[in-house]
C-alpha cells in the first residue's frame, strides 16, 4: 500500500509489462477467479464458514468441511456429556422410572425429528413459519441439529446443493438472456414509413 488510504501501489514492472509493446495484456480464463464477470452476471450466494469457496471447491474447501465436521461432533459430543450430567442430576433425586423414560424418550425423539429437519432444510428451501413454530423442538433436540451438520459435512458443503441449484438456474437464465441479444442495438437502422 502506498499511503495511509489504502491506495494500492503500481509497481513500474507492473506498469510497464504492456506499455510500448504495443500487445494488450493476455486475457484471463474464464475459471479464472480474478477475471472480470460480465455485467449482469448472476453472483454466487456466500454460504456461512465458506464464503462462495463451495462454487470451485478452492481456497480450503474439503479442509473446511473436515473441521467443521469435526467441530461438530466435538460439540455433540460435550452436548450429550452435559445432558448426561443432567440426567444423573434428575435421578439423583429417585423419581418414578416412568419419568427417566420420558425425559429419555422426549430428548431422542426431538433429535430425531431434528435431524430429520436439518437433513432436508439443506436440500430445499426452508419453511420460515415451520422453522418458528419448530424452533423449541430444535432447542431440545440440538444434538440432532449438529449430528446432521457433521454428517453433511462429510457429504458437501450445509446447503451447498440448495444454492449450487439456484445459481446454476441463475446462469442459465442470464445466459439465455444475453444470448438473445445480438448486435449493438444503437446501430440498427429505424425503418423509414412510406
Amino acid at each position: 500500500m502506498s499511503n495511509a488510504s489504502g491506495t494500492p501501489r503500481t509497481s513500474a514492472a507492473g506498469a510497464a509489462g504492456t506499455a510500448g509493446t504495443g500487445r494488450a495484456p493476455a486475457p484471463r480464463a474464464a475459471s479464472d477467479p480474478a477475471a472480470p464477470k460480465p455485467a449482469g452476471a448472476p453472483e454466487p450466494e456466500p454460504l456461512r464458514f465458506f464464503g462462495t469457496s463451495w462454487v470451485d471447491h478452492d481456497g480450503g474447501y474439503a479442509a473446511r468441511r473436515l473441521g467443521l465436521a469435526a467441530g461438530a461432533l466435538v460439540a455433540a459430543a460435550a452436548g450429550a456429556l452435559v445432558l448426561r450430567l443432567a440426567y444423573q442430576g434428575l435421578t439423583a433425586g429417585e423419581p418414578d422410572s416412568l419419568v427417566n423414560l420420558l425425559v429419555v424418550v422426549a430428548f431422542a425423539m426431538c433429535s430425531a425429528v431434528s435431524f430429520r429437519r436439518t437433513w432436508t432444510g439443506f436440500a430445499s428451501a426452508p419453511d420460515a413459519t415451520a422453522q418458528t413454530s419448530m424452533r423449541g423442538f430444535t432447542a431440545i433436540g440440538f444434538l440432532g441439529v449438529l449430528l446432521a451438520y457433521a454428517a453433511r459435512c462429510l457429504v458437501e458443503a450445509p446447503g451447498e446443493r440448495l444454492l449450487r441449484t439456484r445459481y446454476e438456474t441463475a446462469r442459465e437464465e442470464h445466459e439465455r438472456r444475453t444470448a438473445r441479444r445480438t448486435g449493438n442495438p444503437a446501430a440498427r437502422r429505424k425503418k423509414r414509413k412510406g
